[in-house]
């Protein structure tokens, strides 16, 4: 609605219009009348449509054209220039094309609108004729205020034009000037994953959570982060990577304020980053230690009558004695030892540093009390309180001494921001999510996961990619497809490599060739090895009342063929492996560890001698591969896209952040129990039948992997 003031009085001007589009483009349709009765204004009801084409952030044009129910129609053509590719200065001109113009009438102007700080516009427009108009538009966020004055060329009859937006936010200057008054209310209940279905999955991404604290960070109105973990599924490197991005948001001087209801090793670790921590009153605290084991079958399927070989040549590789032995192999004890020892000293040290506690007396909690009532947490100083979620406002308020508002992250500034304030495509950083085993069509799925990353190395938009790597490997194939790409796309633009909680074998194969590795201090890591396994029928097939046979032409036809179990589609071979047999997989085995060893020397930059002292399978913490050269960076997800931005050039520029794969449509798993009735235990696989299945569909094959049991550590803990 716009009121036009003249020398015969004032009227109205009605609008309603819609459109759709993006920073690039967009398309657009309305419908206009006016109040005439009161002042005979002669405007009939017209219709509107256009369109507008950005191909760059400094260049835009558009076309409108417009319907009136009675008389001529018209077209108008408009440009746009920014010479500082952004909102601060904007030079446009347009052009009306209609039949039977009249002596008097524009045919074209120019102007100008200038921004000298967010939301504040001063335009100036000249008209053919002579006329210009001056107007001056404030953004309150969401609502606007516009002023307008027009001069017409014989210097007198000058009106004003007055109108008042409502809706959407818009950028204002006055979001600079913070009250500081509110708390982010941050909701961890449900799982932390990497990417979210669209549709039916209430699950939260890492991305989403270190994105909001971000905004909270840069957000004046906002003096804290108030922090409810109640129900939190999240593995250990991820609340890693949430911690040192609350350490930076204190750092600001703003606040956090944790509330568990239950707490162990790992949730104490998040919460003594805190301000404050407040621990429900029937809640604990748990300090067992860190502990990691495995579970061993040999009995098993001894008892079962499967036989099993471990084909493996080097002293680390554990992949496979699950199944071979009973209990843990001297070496693997020893590196998990390693990974223990490192992890208990790196959370003790925080804990210590964030609650003020002695390091002994850490070890006298962990070792004496471990499972401490709320009152005794209270007096030890792991927490601060005892209260419920349903208290925070009050709590928040005695602990600042003023009352806080709790809101939600979207309503952050940063999430409330027009997105197309930009002209034309943002440049673009991928980050590309390898997740789960080394496969071609399950868990990294790198048979379409591969085009992705080739994708991102030909798009000229894309300005760098960062592959997230959490997997303990697989098949080597899969592996190399997503690892031969990213070598190819090397020099082309920054590949940098995120490793998540674990990056191992398979894992590491993924990632060897970026041009920077981050790791946090905890990811498990390395492995460099190459192991096989291979399951035969000892007395099974017969115990269950199975007999087989078969026709042969080759030496070696039938080393594969045996009883096949329904409804998986595998196959349990019928006999080991000849001694001559047993010689050929040992020569390939070794000779795909020494091409595996000569790849990581390659994309590492160091001698194979370098690569061999730390490989054998050996798994290493973040930490001990930051001083073994096999990463560059300490850091998360937030320190590879902080790299990613500076080596691309895109330092102080905006950019967009594109996630591949594209998130699912719909998390079927979350509503078919339900729904349908159907057992959960259907839905959700054990852990055991997966890895068995796994081994068995790639018998005896030489594979790059850890222990498919250490898959667990990438869902939660």
């Amino acid at each position: 609605m716009v009121n036009n003031k003249t020398d015969a009085g004032s009227f109205l001007d009605y609008k309603l219009s819609a459109g759709v589009g993006n920073s690039v483009a967009g398309f657009g349709a309305g419908i206009g009348w006016a109040s005439d009765e009161t002042y005979n204004v002669d405007r009939a009801t017209y219709y509107t449509t256009g369109l507008y084409y950005r191909p760059a952030s400094y260049f835009s044009i558009g076309v409108i054209g417009n319907l009136p129910t009675k008389g001529y129609g018209e077209g108008i053509l408009d440009l746009a220039v920014r010479p500082l590719t952004n909102e601060v200065l904007t030079l446009f001109g347009d052009y009306l094309l209609r039949k039977n113009l009249t002596a008097g009438e524009n045919t074209w102007s120019a102007g100008v609108i200038v921004e000298p700080v967010d939301g504040l516009r001063i335009s100036g427009r000249y008209f053919e004729t002579e006329i210009f108009n001056v107007g001056v538009h404030l953004s309150l966020g969401g609502i606007g205020i516009t002023a307008q004055t027009h001069f017409p060329n014989e210097g007198s009859g000058s009106y004003q034009t007055y109108g008042i937006r409502a809706g959407a936010y818009d950028r204002t200057f006055f979001s600079d000037i913070g009250s500081g008054n509110d708390y982010v209310e941050l909701n961890m209940n449900g799982t932390v994953k990497y990417q979210r279905f669209r549709f039916f999955d209430d699950s939260k991404t890492l991305i989403e959570i270190l994105e909001q604290i971000d905004a909270a960070k840069n957000d004046k109105s906002i003096s804290g982060i108030a922090i409810n973990t109640s129900g939190m599924n999240i593995n250990r490197e991820m609340l890693w990577e949430i911690r040192e991005k609350l350490k930076e948001f204190k750092s600001t001087g703003k606040k956090v304020v944790i509330y568990i209801d239950g707490a162990g090793m790992n949730e104490i670790h998040l919460a003594s980053v805190a301000d404050k921590i407040i621990l429900d009153p029937v809640g604990s605290v748990q300090l067992p230690g860190v502990v990691w084991g495995r579970q061993y079958y040999k009995g098993t399927l001894e008892k079962l009558g499967i036989g099993f070989n471990e084909l493996r040549y080097f002293k680390y590789k554990s992949a496979a004695e699950t199944f071979s032995n009973d209990k843990m192999s001297e070496a693997d004890k020893e590196q998990l030892q390693k990974l223990v020892d490192d992890y208990y000293e790196f959370v003790r040290k925080d804990i210590c540093d964030g609650r003020n506690i002695s390091l002994n007396d850490f070890d006298d909690l962990v070792d004496n009390k471990y499972f401490i009532l709320p009152n005794e947490a209270v007096e030890l100083g792991l927490v601060d309180t005892l209260a419920r979620w349903d208290s925070i406002k009050d709590i928040v308020k005695d602990f600042e001494g003023e009352k806080k508002s709790l809101v939600s992250p979207n309503s952050l500034i940063q999430f409330k921001l027009p997105e197309d304030d930009y002209w034309g495509k943002k440049p673009q950083i991928a980050v590309i999510y390898a997740v789960g085993v080394c496969a071609m069509d399950e868990g990294i799925k790198a048979r379409t996961l591969v085009n992705y990353v080739e994708d991102a190395v030909e798009d000229d938009n894309v300005k760098a990619i960062i592959l997230r790597v959490d997997s303990p490997g697989g098949e080597a194939l899969p592996s190399d497809y997503i690892a031969e790409a990213l070598r190819k796309g090397k020099g082309k633009k920054p590949i940098i490599v995120s490793q998540g909680m674990v990056a191992g074998s398979g894992g590491y194969w993924l990632s060897m060739y970026g041009d920077k590795i981050v790791s946090s201090p905890i990811t498990i890591t390395g492995s460099i090895g190459v192991i096989g396994s291979f399951f035969y029928n000892k007395s099974f097939k017969e115990e269950i009342g199975v007999s087989t046979d078969f026709a042969k032409r080759g030496k070696h036809a039938e080393l594969s063929y045996g009883m096949r179990f329904p409804f998986f589609g595998l196959t349990l071979p019928d006999r080991n492996f000849t001694d001559e047999e047993m010689l050929k997989v040992e020569s390939v085995i070794k000779t795909f560890y020494n091409d595996f060893v000569n790849r990581v020397a390659e994309g590492r930059g160091l001698s194979t001698e370098e690569i061999e002292k730390i490989a054998q399978g050996r798994v290493w913490s973040g930490k001990d591969a930051l001083n073994n050269g096999l990463v560059d960076i300490l850091g998360g997800l937030s320190t590879a896209i902080e790299l990613a931005v500076t080596e691309s050039g895109l330092k102080n520029c905006k950019y967009d952040l594109v996630q591949f794969p594209p998130p699912g449509w719909f998390n079927f798993e979350s509503i078919l129990p339900g729904f349908l009735g159907v057992n959960k235990f259907i839905i959700e696989e054990d852990p055991i039948v997966t890895d068995l299945k796994f081994r068995l569909g790639n018998n005896g094959t030489p594979m790059p992997m850890m222990p498919m049991s250490d898959m667990e550590l990438l869902i939660s803990e």
